[in-house]
């Protein structure tokens, strides 16, 4: 069960009361107006929830201007009226807070309210698009809940809001518009081009673009609807069919009148029977909630049935028949102290924020990617300055934009190295991530300790303190040198002894027998790891066919896209003279089990691979016991990819199978929301027993 709470902002006395009030209505004004609120979600809410609870005590002291009392919205002004009042939702933050709600809402309705449409919460801008005779007219905000403005420039601008319905009718479409992450990246990366600062976050990126009329440059932004009603002049069989439909079915008009709805997505809006179902969907949505293209702050469940709606009614701000049950928040506001460079084992160098701790969903955040350089220009990011932070589920925590207006110009310039921070050699700045020229050589050591580790070569007794003396013997410059090795010459070194030498040579002769799945993963190709480059063997089944392919034939690998693709081939490239050394000294160059691709052209004719597994995506969670305990993560994961399946790091509704081991916790914890099929270390090594050594 999800449970989460949002503790209440302490307010002592009226003094303080009023403050808050003036607090909170400033930072909701430049939140829905301009994307520039000082304070984050979570921030707010634990401020209005402090209004609140002082407001239940002194309900004579409570200020017109208080936030309770108003529907959060767009800009207080709006100049258009809407025919239909514009209302907000009320928030819970828990299971025990939600049970009272549907308590109440059966009161109200006179018998236990059961149907309830439940869905995601959308973080965007609420919007009611008007549309006359199938053509959309007119566009409006929220506003103030009575009257909002009017932003039709906007029309022709949002995906998923057709300007012509698949209909001629006149009907009002409500929703809310948004900005996927990649149309965020995209209209930060336009917004920075032509000199502007980067937007914070989608939501504010999206209010802002939504309101813009004169600007020399148009950005995408994505609708949802989630609301369909009659206008004046809707013909009265229409108009009293949208009256008496249940929500769920109103949507389902909506969809086949041309409205992109939440349908398509990952977490498409359910019916669900009974508060106990309601709160296993809450589950399941937040379990995806990383994993969405879109940002969500929580899920909304809606009353399904039109006369439960009638019956419960709406107060000046919010209906009472719709609860918005609020997700821990993903962003927070916090500042940036400084910036770290740090080399890779490819020679990437890579910075990195350090934060002034924040907590965000629990976890104590100090420091945040950065992705490169020019990633840091673009977003004109200064150290001292005051920072959005994203952080998602096990996503690493990643830096989305400085809040700018909160500047007090103190900041300073973060500033760039002029050499490779950790050898001092010439930089390559020709791509966005920059390079040590010394490439893969500047951090041999790191490198070639990383090849020789379990999960790669498994070369046993070659630790990093042997590296490093191999190194500074000048016996190795490479991972080739390394199966040239003579007895004499390891003899010859320190701490080294006839019984250690002959089991380090006979660790090498065993590792020239390891899959091409790691032998490849021990190269360090850029844009591959552990999982992928068991992807590239298992498809290309050799090196000759792996080095042969251009980036088109890359992109046929699940997982590689046309922008990793030619990283790949041009890294591999690279690494050829290498390869040949490692192929002639006798390295394995094939992957056991895989077969070629079938030549261009003939895809269609490649039988399909088969194997207990095949087809499933499989999770391994929790310690394995039995056949399975002495198998690293990255063996269980080829076990799984030669029986056919593929293996996942992350549960999802994708997933086929979830084995549990001893001490799974929140996978486990995912799969028995989504009701996925588990197995116990036992029940899986039986169904892959003909594949276990």
């Amino acid at each position: 069960m999800l449970r989460m709470t949002t503790p209440a902002a302490v307010i002592v006395d009226a003094a303080a009361y009023a403050q808050a009030v003036e607090d909170a209505v400033r930072a909701a004004a430049a939140y829905y107006e301009g994307g520039t609120s000082v304070l984050d979600d979570d921030a707010y809410d634990r401020l209005v929830r402090g209004i609140s609870a002082w407001e239940a005590e002194h309900p004579d002291g409570i200020l017109p201007d208080s936030p309770t009392g108003k529907v959060a919205g767009g800009a207080v002004e709006g100049d258009v009226p809407h025919t239909v009042p514009m209302l907000s939702l009320d928030n819970v933050f828990s299971a025990e807070e939600f049970t009272a709600w549907t308590a109440s809402l059966s009161r109200r309705i006179g018998r236990d309210a059961t149907r309830f449409d439940v869905g995601p919460k959308l973080d965007g801008l609420a919007i009611a698009a008007r549309y006359s005779a199938g053509r959309l007219t007119r566009l409006i905000t929220r506003g103030d809940g009575t009257a909002g403005e009017d932003v039709s420039h906007a029309i022709g601008t949002v995906e998923g809001l057709p300007e012509q319905l698949n209909e001629p009718v006149t009907v009002e479409v409500r929703g809310e518009v948004l900005m996927t992450n990649a149309q965020f990246e995209h209209a930060n990366e336009v917004r920075t081009s032509h000199g502007g600062q980067p937007f914070a976050n989608p939501r504010n990126a999206a209010a802002g673009t939504l309101r813009a009329k004169e600007r020399v440059y148009t950005v995408p932004m994505t609708f949802f609807g989630y609301g369909l009603l009659p206008l004046p002049g809707t013909d009265a069989p229409l108009a009293e069919k949208l009256t008496e439909l249940a929500h769920s079915e109103l949507m389902a008009l909506a969809g086949d009148l041309g409205v992109h709805t939440s349908a398509g997505t990952a977490v498409p809006d359910v019916v669900a029977e009974g508060a106990e179902a309601v709160l296993e969907r809450v589950g399941e949505i937040a379990a995806l909630r990383a994993e969405l293209p879109f940002g969500i702050d929580g899920i909304v469940i809606k009353a399904d049935l039109a006369e439960d709606q009638r019956a419960a009614g709406s107060g000046t701000r919010a209906p009472r028949w719709a609860i918005a049950y609020k997700l821990p928040a993903v962003e927070k506001i916090t500042r940036l102290l400084e910036v770290e460079w740090n080399v890779g084992r490819t020679g990437i160098i890579a910075p990195r924020g350090v934060l002034e701790p924040v907590v965000i969903d629990g976890s104590t955040i100090t420091y945040a990617t950065l992705h490169n350089p020019a990633d840091i220009t673009r977003r004109d990011l200064r150290l001292g300055d005051h920072v959005m932070v994203h952080r998602a589920g096990d996503v690493i925590p990643r830096i989305e934009a400085p809040v700018a207006h909160l500047r007090t110009g103190e900041e300073r310039p973060v500033e760039f190295p002029e050499s490779c921070p950790r050898c001092g050699s010439e930089i390559d700045s020709s791509e966005e991530r920059w390079r040590c020229a010394q490439g893969r050589n500047c951090h041999l050591v790191a490198s070639l300790a990383y090849a020789a580790g379990r999960d790669q070569l498994d070369i046993e007794g070659l630790g990093g303190t042997r590296v490093v003396q191999l190194v500074e013997a000048g016996l190795v410059t490479d991972l080739a040198d390394l199966f040239a090795l003579g007895r004499d010459q390891l003899l010859a070194l320190e701490r080294m002894g006839e019984t250690s030498t002959d089991n380090l040579l006979a660790a090498l002769a065993k590792a020239k027998e390891q899959p091409l799945s790691r032998v490849l993963c021990a190269l360090g190709v850029r844009g591959t790891g552990r999982s992928m480059s068991r992807r590239i063997a298992r498809h290309f089944a050799t090196m000759d066919h792996i080095r042969a392919a251009d980036a088109e034939s890359m992109q046929r690998v699940e997982g590689i896209g046309s922008e990793k693709a030619p990283t790949i081939v041009a890294e591999l490239a690279e690494l050829a003279p290498l390869i040949d050394r490692l192929a002639a000294a006798g390295v394995n160059m094939t992957e056991p089990g895989a077969t070629p691709p079938p030549p261009p052209g003939a895809e269609d004719e490649a039988p399909a691979e088969g194997g207990p597994l095949a087809g499933m995506t499989v999770v391994v969670t929790g310690a394995m016991t039995g056949s399975l305990e002495k198998l690293s993560r990255n063996e269980m994961n080829e076990l799984i990819e030669r029986a056919g399946g593929r293996s996942s790091s992350s549960v999802s509704r994708k997933t086929a199978l979830v084995v549990a081991g001893e001490g799974a916790g929140s996978k486990r914890a995912k799969a028995e929301q989504l009701g996925l099929r588990l197995a116990t270390p036992e029940e899986f090594a039986a169904l892959v027993a003909g594949l276990l050594d």
